[in-house]
This record gives structure tokens, sequence and C-alpha cells, in this order.
């Protein structure tokens, strides 16, 4: 891991493009509801049927990049990227922050809000870098670098995944690096930082925010790093998903709605995670996740 790097001049302490997602979407309805909306040419396109129903529609004003990076577009460089995040107000300011391409040298050819739209747009527009947040309705991020897997061990054309997530929970962190993630920041990354990240994640860089960077380290490069939990190892993605909800109190109702799947799915995948564990009921599932501290 000694390639790992944090995009320089990082300001934890702002809300970064939390705030200019906010900004945007106010902008957004006010010229609107002056100017009403417009499509065609300005809209730009994304070629292939299944990438145009979630695509992103244009590149908004945003302030010039200074980082590293910062002449890629003068000097003719682009970066094709696709935004996963199932907040339309935050896709919209990142747009806002990294979409001029003119200025930054990032294209965003395509847009989606959950794991199935975002394994067709990849797949359909096949981008240099997917900026991937951790939490999807459908399985979350770690789900969408495993049906990619194939996207990213393509020699010729591999397509590169960035981490950009409001947590920074360990568990978050570590399950996207394993699957194959190439980075991980925090949405209060400057949106001039995002473009000099996005282009070290094109160049094969690993980069992450610089709190989480020692963290990284520590978890993977270090030999008394903590052996890996067999028994949660055993249980896939969406079942951790609905163990955490069980833990937490949640009714299975509530859990259905919370991943949009139907209450008989809820309830195999507690007796399939009651099974794995060798557990017999609700009650002793919540105390064996809050003991690894997994609520």
């Amino acid at each position: 891991m000694s390639d790992v790097n944090g995009p320089t001049g990082q300001t934890p302490a702002s809300n970064g493009l939390e705030d200019a997602a906010v900004g945007a979407a106010g902008a957004g309805a006010g010229a609107e509801a002056a100017t009403g909306s417009t499509t065609g040419s300005a809209t730009g396109s994304t070629t292939g049927s299944a990438a145009e129903s979630v695509a992103g529609v244009g590149a908004p004003t945003s302030a010039t990049a200074v980082g590293p990076h910062a002449t890629a577009a003068a000097g003719g460089r682009r970066v094709r990227v696709v935004l996963v995040d199932d907040h339309r107000m935050f896709r919209t300011g990142v747009q806002a922050e990294i979409g001029e391409t003119e200025r930054t040298g990032v294209e965003v050819v395509g847009e989606a809000a959950d794991v199935d739209q975002a394994v067709t747009v990849i797949t359909a527009t096949r981008p240099e870098v997917v900026l991937l947040d951790v939490h999807l309705p459908g399985g979350g991020g770690v789900e969408v670098l495993r049906r990619c897997a194939p996207l990213m061990a393509d020699a010729r054309q591999p397509v590169r995944f960035l981490a950009l997530s409001v947590s920074d929970a360990a568990e978050d962190v570590i399950g996207v690096i394993r699957g194959g993630a190439r980075g991980y920041v925090t949405k209060t990354i400057t949106g001039t930082d995002l473009v000099d990240s996005i282009f070290r994640v094109q160049d094969g860089d690993a980069v992450f925010s610089p709190r989480l960077a020692g963290f990284v380290l520590d978890a993977f490069a270090s030999t008394d790093a903590p052996p890996v939990d067999e028994d949660l190892d055993r249980l896939t993605q969406r079942e951790r998903e609905v163990l955490r909800l069980i833990a937490r109190g949640y009714a299975y109702k509530e859990i259905a709605k919370q991943l949009f799947i139907s209450v008989k799915t809820v309830e195999s995948h507690v007796s399939a995670v009651l099974r794995k564990l060798q557990l017999s009921n609700r009650h002793e599932l919540t105390r064996w996740a809050t003991a690894r501290r997994l609520v």
C-alpha cells in the first residue's frame, strides 16, 4: 500500500460536496422557475438505451480545478465518470462541482441511484472512473463491485472505482477496498480535491481521505491486523444488511421498506442468518451483532 495518496488541501471541517449539493439544488430550482427546463444538445447524451434512462444531463458551471491535474483539460486530457449515489440532490451537487468538462477535464457520462441501475449504466458506458456510494438500495456498493468485477479486470480498458461516501466507518472502508475499489474519500472533500482524486485513480493510484489513510495501512499492511471474522464472512452482503437492521430493532416490514425487498425475502434472509450463525432467535442475533460492534 505504498501508493496511498491523500487529496491535497482537503478541509474536513467544511461540508464540502454536501454543501455544494444543497446549493446546486437550490440554484437549479430557481433557474427552472425562471427559464423552464431545456433539452437537446445542451444536455449531452449517453450511448445505449439502458444508459440514457439514468445518464447525466450536461455540465453545470463549477470552479476551476487547481490541483496537480488542473491543467488536464487544457492539455486535452479527459476522464469519463459515472456517479452512483441514491440521493439525487447530492449527484446534482457533484455535477455542479466537477462536471464542467472544459475546465476540469471530467465528463460525467451517466448516473445511477441503486445497484441494478449502476451495473447497467457502468456496463453500457464503460467509464474510466466510477464514483461509488457505499450504501445503496439493492445490496450496497460492495454488490456493485462484485457484479462489475470483470470490468475492473479488463486489462485493455479497466473500470476503476473511487468510493465517495458520508461514512467513515471501518467496516464500510474495508468492505469496498476488499471489493476492488481503488480509494475511499468522504463527502467533506472539496470539488477541486475530488477532481484530483479522480485523475489519480484513473492513473492507477490508491487515494484516501487523510483521516482514513492511516487506518487503511494498518488494516492491510500491519501484521497485527485483526483476523477475519469467519462467522461474519459466511453471510452475504444482503444478509449482513438484514442482520444489522434486525439488531437495531427494525420490524420485518420496516426492513423490507428500507431495502426495497418483500417481507418474505426478509424472513428468508433472517432464517439464513440464524442457520449460518447457529442462533435460535432474533434476541440471540442482536447480542451476537452487538458483541461484534455491528449495530
